[in-house]
């Protein structure tokens, strides 16, 4: 029903606020920050599982996933130290954000570089970048899109974070597979770490 003296709001006009600026920014912030989840999980043990990684060592990197359980130990250093160059150029949250995103795709970029059979300690570690600063971002995100916007845009904002976030599980997910496939891991991981970025 609508409000006394006026028309109900119609779909154009429900839909309408997901076109607006601030819901496309936080729609490709979900994107870089579900990007990374698939990639130190099941695209990196379909990777392994490939490269003929034993069955018990794979298992060892569902420790990386720890670091998605524990930020909330580091949440307060992200909500409260200022970064010395980057919270001066871009604030506190976007600094925080951009940090992590640098460590994502610094993360994937070595990654693909480094060969899981011969060098599994290395894709560990960076893996384990990867999650952290992913973790992070995470961390920065939901702070910047809570204090972006007024209570009644919330809702419009969590909807584009999610949007974007199950965008990036695909991308990451079948996509990396698609591009392992046609043109090797290594190109696949170097792809997604160009599009952490977007």
């Amino acid at each position: 029903m609508g409000s006394v003296g006026g028309p109900a709001p119609g779909w154009g006009d429900a839909l309408r606020v997901y076109s607006r600026k601030p819901v496309l920014v936080i729609s490709l912030l979900g994107f870089s920050a579900g990007l990374p989840f698939l990639l130190v999980f099941s695209t990196l043990t379909a990777w392994l599982r490939d490269e003929g990684v034993a069955r018990t060592a794979i298992g060892f990197f569902a420790w990386v996933g720890l670091t998605y359980s524990l930020k909330v130990l580091w949440a307060p250093v992200v909500d409260r130290v200022r970064l010395p160059l980057l919270t001066a150029l871009l604030g506190q949250r976007r600094g925080w954000i951009l940090l992590g995103q640098l460590g994502i795709a610094a993360g994937l970029a070595a990654m693909s570089q480094l060969d899981p059979a011969a060098s599994l300690l290395p894709i560990a570690a960076a893996a384990v970048l990867v999650a952290f600063s992913s973790s992070t971002q995470d961390v920065a995100l939901d702070a910047f899109r809570i204090e972006s916007a007024p209570d009644e845009e919330q809702g419009a904002l969590s909807a584009g974070y999610i949007f974007g976030y199950r965008v990036a599980l695909l991308v990451a997910g079948a996509g990396a597979l698609y591009i392992a496939d046609a043109s090797g891991w290594s190109a696949a991981y170097l792809a997604m770490a160009a599009l952490v970025g977007v």
